[in-house]
This record gives C-alpha cells, sequence and structure tokens, in this order.
C-alpha cells in the first residue's frame, strides 16, 4: 500500500484519459483537479475503524462500495463541476458537459475509487491485511501482486510524479482546445 501521495498519484494516472474523451480543455482540467481528491475514499475506514466489524482494507475497499460512493457522491460532484460553469466562468465547464454532469460525477468517483484498490492490490502486505475487492461475489483476494513495499517513498513519490506529468502533458498536447468550443459554452 502507497502512502497518501502515492494513492493521489494513481487517481491522476487514471483520470488522465479524461483529456482524450472530455474534448474541452477548461473542462478536463476541472474534471482532473477535482476529482482526484476521491482517490483517498476508500480510506474512509481508517476514520470508522473504531466501530464494530470495520477494519482497513475491509469493505470499503471493494468494488462494491466504490460503486455506492459513486452512485451517492458521484452525482453531487457533478453537481458541484455543473455550478463551477454556471456561477462563476462557463468556459470553466463547457455547455455538452453541463448536460453530463451527473455521468461526469459518478465516473469521476468511480475511477478514482478503483484507482486506489488498485494501488493497494499492488502492494505487499506487510503491515496490513490483503484487500478483497470482489467482495461479496468473491471471497478473498482476488490477485496477490506483491510489486510495492508497504509506505515505500519510490512508489509513492513515483506515482505522484507520474500522475502530476501524465495531466500535464495531457494539457500541453490538448492546447486550442477551449479556443473551438469557447463560444458555445457562454451561451
Amino acid at each position: 500500500m502507497v502512502d497518501v501521495l502515492g494513492h493521489l498519484g494513481m487517481a491522476l494516472l487514471w483520470l488522465a484519459p479524461v483529456w482524450h474523451f472530455i474534448n474541452h480543455r477548461r473542462t478536463a482540467a476541472l474534471v482532473a483537479g477535482g476529482g482526484f481528491w476521491f482517490g483517498m475514499l476508500p480510506d474512509i475506514d481508517l476514520q470508522l475503524s473504531a466501530l464494530e466489524g470495520i477494519h482497513h482494507h475491509g469493505v470499503f475497499h471493494t468494488v462494491l462500495a466504490v460503486a455506492v460512493f459513486a452512485a451517492v457522491l458521484g452525482p453531487l460532484v457533478g453537481l458541484v463541476f455543473k455550478s463551477i460553469g454556471t456561477r462563476t466562468d462557463p468556459t470553466w465547464f463547457y455547455d455538452k458537459a453541463r448536460e453530463r454532469a451527473v455521468a461526469i460525477g459518478v465516473i469521476t468517483v468511480f475511477v478514482t475509487g478503483i484507482s486506489h484498490l488498485f494501488a493497494d492490490i499492488l502492494s505487499a502486505p506487510d503491515v496490513s491485511t490483503r484487500i478483497e475487492p470482489l467482495w461479496p461475489v468473491v471471497e478473498g483476494p482476488v490477485v496477490m501482486m506483491d510489486v510495492l513495499w508497504y509506505q515505500s517513498w519510490w512508489a509513492t513519490w513515483g506515482l505522484f510524479v507520474l500522475g502530476v506529468t501524465a495531466n500535464g502533458l495531457a494539457w500541453y498536447l490538448t492546447d486550442g482546445r477551449d479556443e473551438s468550443t469557447a463560444g458555445t459554452a457562454a451561451e
């Protein structure tokens, strides 16, 4: 399991394709910049572990929990993105994205949550228990990849730098996309 920066970096890495699928540079930046924070959502079990039956890498580290988080929080995230585009500068969240704001929010929360599970699957369980990502369908770990050591500083910083670099490169490569749709976004 990587540290916090590693999980945020993995979320940024998994959100990098947003630059390809959203044909508007500022909207993609808003989704990546506002969404990568949800890469830490499965670790809410660290705060709730004082409750009976909740432990780190338990039920909150499953695809089911991530899907529930996405279904509950995703629409709210989408509405926040939409309000940024309507109450502030409309060029930040263009009109086609506003029509699909709820779906964008759900996908953002889901993708970043799954990225957290993937980062934990890559980690050795030296200190913590293995995650069971497909519970309740499959009992026990699905894949055992001991690629990263628990709280490895090089993996943590490497993932973060890779995620920031991927998004920075995508920002650079999509130069000029806003100009083609800025007129329709302001209408």
